[in-house]
């Protein structure tokens, strides 16, 4: 059994689908995010700003203390902010990196006591490994993931399983709001989100002293990999 399981941005996108997965797997599903879930399987909901750290290291106590505690975190909130370093406005770049890796770190941080013998899982992206232009910002995020993703896994060896997971772009709501040149030029070459939901459940049910490390999950014909 999976347990109750902490999914961040779990209200959409691959959250969403985390979500669905780790219910239909016979988990329990614990959401933190902006907005209110709609999934009828999430068992409960916090709000909270994962830029703001404190308050998502508030947001993970009160979330499960009413739920008996966590056996598993996965981070899967993200933002991005595209364009050139000296046009995204300050406050917008920081702000990606507050959310995706500062956010990450501090609602790992504050599940960390809960979780002996349990899992975390972390999301990074292909643009975690590779660089591109125009997204200083979601590349600096990403790398970091995957840099504190590899030190926690070495840090909690033993205690904690720990599992990166790499995903390329998806059919996501992720690219709406971006300018035309930002978006995918082709979303066929997209993974739909529930199949990098299925590998993350896969990770979260290995069995005691088994681990998946890392894990790339993009569509075959997608540019961003290798």
């Amino acid at each position: 059994m999976l347990g109750q399981v902490l999914v961040t941005g779990g209200s959409s996108g691959l959250g969403a689908a985390v979500v669905h997965a780790v219910h239909e797997a016979g988990g329990q599903p614990l959401v933190l995010d902006k907005a209110a879930p709609s999934a009828a399987e999430v068992a409960d909901f916090e709000a909270v700003d994962l830029s703001d750290t404190r308050a998502a290291e508030r947001a993970v106590a009160a979330i499960a203390g009413r739920n008996g505690g966590l056996r598993a975190v996965v981070t899967a909130a993200g933002i991005d902010a595209c364009g050139a370093l000296d046009v995204v406005p300050a406050e917008d770049w920081e702000r990606v990196v507050m959310v995706n890796l500062f956010g990450t770190a501090a609602v790992i941080r504050a599940a960390l006591p809960m979780l002996d013998g349990g899992r975390v899982v972390t999301i990074s992206s292909t643009l975690g490994l590779r660089a591109v232009g125009d997204a200083t910002a979601y590349c600096a995020s990403k790398f970091g993931v995957v840099g504190f993703t590899r030190a926690l896994a070495a840090e909690t060896a033993g205690r904690i399983g720990v599992t990166l997971v790499i995903p390329g772009g998806m059919r996501t709501h992720f690219f709406d709001d971006r300018p035309e040149q930002y978006r995918p030029a082709d979303d066929s070459r997209l993974n739909p989100p529930e199949r990098v939901a299925d590998a993350i459940v896969f990770a979260l049910a290995q069995p005691a002293g088994c681990e998946v490390r890392e894990l790339v999950v993009a569509h075959a014909e997608e540019g961003s990999w290798p």
